[in-house]
């Protein structure tokens, strides 16, 4: 082979690790927002994890958080932290099987524990309805790990089953809410929520983060009021469901042109 051969061949691997360590890049503002925020919102939020590490030691026996692998910033995996909301002897099968059938139709991705979930812990429920099991994420953000706004973190075992375009999320910062988040969450399917999350990655800024953590609130209180009839329902209809998610439909769309509600 040839110098010039050699040489065109080295300058093209080159270019690829600048292109690929590029898209991966987190701004600078980035850090210095999450900071800040956590800092003027201290008061607010330790008190509250206080309250809560107490509540979730007394009302059930064990830890009193939850550790759990997830993939990050490039495909790098790490540890997120959560208030345990499910009883010690719960077993996590049942949900991976039913996210991966919610990855394969084309149907809003409910929560497995929408209608009850015997699993579930005392006040866990309120706990993951509410998104306060998430709030031990501020150490992941603090460590640099997460930021306060970003696609939320998914399992190994999800990512290995996305498509090339669907793996584009992790070029951000994973983050403890989002655009998806604010813009029906649970009411989108599956390709919508990538859709949104590539949105947001390509539209990152200061003011639209401030409006996601702004509009993040009134999002988990609406997500809270609408898992109270469904709690309710559960105990009325006693009727076995299946533990899996709906099949695909046939022809349902797998690209990432999904219509996005702008903020």
């Amino acid at each position: 082979m040839s110098n010039n051969g050699r040489n065109g061949s080295n300058a093209s691997c080159v270019v690829s690790e600048v292109l690929a360590s590029s898209a991966h890049r987190v701004p600078g503002w980035k850090s210095t927002l999450d900071i800040t925020c956590i800092l003027l919102s201290l008061p607010v939020w330790l008190p509250l994890m206080v309250l809560l590490m107490l509540v979730t030691r007394i009302a059930s026996s064990g830890p009193i958080f939850y550790r759990q692998r997830r993939v990050g910033l490039g495909g790098r995996h790490f540890f997120i932290w959560k208030f345990r909301t499910m009883k010690l002897s719960a077993e996590t099968n049942t949900h991976e099987h039913y996210f991966q059938g919610l990855m394969r139709a084309n149907c809003p991705m409910t929560k497995l524990d929408a209608h009850g979930d015997p699993r579930l812990a005392p006040f866990g429920r309120i706990l993951r309805a509410s998104g306060l099991d998430e709030l031990p994420q501020i150490f992941n953000v603090l460590c640099g790990e997460m930021s306060l706004v970003g696609p939320r973190p998914c399992l190994p075992n999800e990512f290995d089953h996305y498509e090339p375009w669907q793996r584009e999320r992790v070029n951000g910062l994973p983050g403890l809410t989002g655009y998806w988040q604010v813009n029906g969450k649970n009411k989108t399917t599956f390709n919508q929520m990538i859709a949104m999350d590539l949105f947001y990655l390509k539209n990152m800024s200061i003011l639209l983060d401030l409006k996601i953590m702004l509009r993040t609130c009134t999002a988990l209180a609406e997500q809270l009021l609408e898992s109270r009839p469904a709690a309710q329902c559960n105990r009325k209809d006693r009727k076995p469901r299946p533990s899996a998610a709906p099949g695909p439909q046939h022809g349902a769309p797998r690209s990432p042109t999904t219509p996005i509600l702008r903020t």
